[in-house]
Formats: C-alpha cells, sequence, structure tokens
C-alpha cells in the first residue's frame, strides 16, 4: 500500500470517527425498530420529540455556557423552579378576576424575567467574584430547589385548561375532507379520524433553537462566546467585555431552562421543583456527543439537538421494549465516557488548527 493509499484510509477513517454521532443514531434507529415492535410509527416519533424537548433546549442552554469553558449545573432545578412561579402567578392573576389568555400570557412574561435572576447572580458570581462555574451554579441549584419547595409547601397550583390544551395539542392536524388544520382540531363524521401530527411545543422549541443557531453562527453575540473559550486572554486584548458577556450567557442559560419549565407545567399541569434534574446529565452529555469540547471554543447548536436525538431515542425505545427507563442512565453514561474517548481520539481538524 502506496503512501498516497495510506492517507486517503488514514482520512476515512479519521472522518468516520468525528462523525460517530451520526453513524450512532443510524444504528440505534435499526437496533430499535427490529427489537421494539411498533418502534416505526408516527406516534413513537411524536413520543421522541414531545419527551425530548426537555433535553433539546437544556442541551442548548449548556452548549453556550459549555463553549465559554463554563459550567451550568443549576438548570435542572431552574425548570423546576419556573414551572412552580409560572402556575403560582396564573392562579394569582385569575384570582383576581383576569381572562385566562390575559392571565396566562402576564405569567409566563413574569416567569421568564424572574428566571434570569439565578443566572445573573451565576454570572455575576463568575465574571466578577471569579467563583467557579462549578461552585457557584451548583450554589444556585440549591437555592432555586429551596426555594421550590418553600413555594409548593401547601401543594402544587393546577395551570388552566387553555395551558393544558396548548401543552398537549397538535400545530397541524390532518383529517380526510377538512384536511390540514393549523391548532384547531377539524370536526370530523363519527367513525372519521384525526392524524396529529406536529405537537405544539416541539415546534416552540425547534423556533427557540433556530433563532439560538443564529445567533451562535452569524451574530457578534456567537463570535464573541466562540473567542472567550478559545483564548480568554486574546479575547480580553481584542476588546472583548468577558465579564459582561460571560454574564449574558449565564443569563441566556438561566432563560431557555425558565421557558423550559414553562414548557413542562403545560405538559404535566401542575409544578415540580425537581421538574428537570433528571436532565442535567442528558443535557451536558448531548452537548459532548454533539462534539462540543468541555474545555470551551467548539460546538454547535444542530450538532448539540443530534446528540440530543439520541439521547430522546433511546429513552423511547427502552419505553417501548418495556425496560425501566432508569437504565438510560447507565447507557448515557457509557456513551458520555465514549464520546470523551472518541473526540481524543479522533480529534476534530479545524479545532485542531485555531488551537495551534
Amino acid at each position: 500500500m502506496n503512501t498516497i493509499t495510506k492517507r486517503k484510509l488514514t482520512n476515512v477513517i479519521m472522518d468516520l470517527g468525528r462523525s460517530w454521532a451520526l453513524i450512532f443514531l443510524i444504528v440505534e434507529l435499526v437496533f430499535f425498530s427490529l427489537a421494539a415492535k411498533g418502534f416505526l410509527s408516527l406516534r413513537v416519533f411524536q413520543m421522541v420529540f414531545f419527551f425530548g424537548v426537555t433535553v433539546f433546549l437544556l442541551g442548548v442552554a449548556e452548549l453556550f455556557v459549555i463553549i465559554t469553558g463554563g459550567i451550568d449545573l443549576s438548570v435542572g432545578y431552574i425548570v423546576g423552579f419556573a414551572s412552580i412561579i409560572s402556575s403560582r402567578f396564573v392562579a394569582l392573576f385569575l384570582q383576581t378576576g383576569m381572562s385566562t389568555l390575559p392571565a396566562l400570557l402576564l405569567g409566563i412574561f413574569l416567569t421568564l424575567a424572574i428566571g434570569l435572576l439565578p443566572g445573573l447572580v451565576s454570572g455575576l458570581l463568575i465574571a466578577k467574584l471569579r467563583v467557579p462555574p462549578f461552585i457557584a451554579t451548583f450554589s444556585m441549584l440549591g437555592i432555586t430547589h429551596g426555594v421550590s419547595e418553600l413555594l409548593i409547601l401547601n401543594g402544587a397550583v393546577n395551570m388552566p385548561k387553555l395551558s393544558t390544551l396548548f401543552g398537549n395539542g397538535y400545530f397541524l392536524y390532518w383529517a380526510p375532507g377538512p384536511g390540514l388544520s393549523l391548532f384547531v382540531r377539524p370536526e370530523i363524521p363519527r367513525g372519521g379520524f384525526i392524524l396529529e401530527l406536529i405537537p405544539n411545543i416541539v415546534v416552540v422549541a425547534f423556533v427557540v433553537i433556530g433563532i439560538l443557531s443564529f445567533m451562535l453562527k452569524r451574530t457578534v453575540f456567537g463570535q464573541y462566546t466562540y473567542a472567550i473559550g478559545g483564548n480568554v486572554d486574546a479575547a480580553i486584548r481584542s476588546g472583548i467585555n468577558v465579564s459582561r458577556h460571560t454574564v449574558k450567557i449565564y443569563m441566556l442559560s438561566s432563560f431557555l431552562a425558565s421557558l423550559t419549565g414553562i414548557i413542562y407545567v403545560m405538559m404535566y399541569v401542575k409544578g415540580k421543583g425537581d421538574a428537570g434534574a433528571s436532565n442535567l446529565l442528558d443535557s451536558i452529555a448531548a452537548v459532548v456527543i454533539g462534539g462540543a469540547s468541555l474545555y470551551g471554543g467548539k460546538g454547535t447548536v444542530w450538532r448539540t439537538i443530534l446528540g440530543a436525538l439520541i439521547i430522546a431515542i433511546l429513552e423511547t425505545g427502552l419505553r417501548v421494549m418495556g425496560i425501566p427507563t432508569f437504565d438510560k442512565y447507565i447507557i448515557v453514561g457509557i456513551i458520555l465516557i465514549s464520546a470523551v474517548l472518541i473526540d481524543k481520539i479522533f480529534p476534530d481538524k479545524t479545532y485542531m488548527d485555531t488551537k495551534e
């Protein structure tokens, strides 16, 4: 084998290694389609995206933080915090005689505004007081969890029917005769059927994710984010206000976790203090599986969604097979370790060049 052939073979192997997540996704789909009866169906794939929304949004939240070289351990409990305060706000406004839709919109707005505070505090601790991100966000985890439990002492508050109709409704319906219908479930004769196509919350999540992908790739905000993670000293010398941008990044992470909490309570009617706690590992794993570096400076939104999709399909496939879903944590842990090792064996050439 001559030198040119060896080089081509090496390049092919390296490319395959760097694309391992996509290959794993395909293998995963093939496995569950063979091992789980009924896996290849519209309903199952709706479940993948419906229940995967939390991991999609929290994964993107973690991505922005991790690109800067940080970590946010508080996102899971901010989800719970937001789910509780949003339902409390809406209930309070309804008690004052406000109609349902304005109460919902105002409750959501106030929840998102208050949801910025944990990120603001964490960001200031990290950027101004030089507290390590692990300690700052772990402390915020405890604070938001404690406040959530205090708020829920007298019991959880139900969200109004309009909220749960949206949270469990569909953006697109199809039925013979009426055809496609947006938001509104079409009227059909007795014995007819309706095809529910795209859940509302999936549409909301991917609109937000699309905006964030544009921000990261096409705006100055995204350039600053990569610059800080790539080389913070060079970022400072180039005139970037690293402290201010770091605070913004943690506020963005907190905002996305709060949005996830609002979506959670719309899906499940009641808020829960630890609503997103089990998704912390999943969100970090999605970022790493998607090829981002825990050292910062590397990662994309859509590769993170690929990582989140792997986890969502894994959980749904296990559920369809009747296997306890807590087994997922074992598998995700193994995948996470494998992802780090594969990244070392098959480093991203572009990333390596920027580090030289």
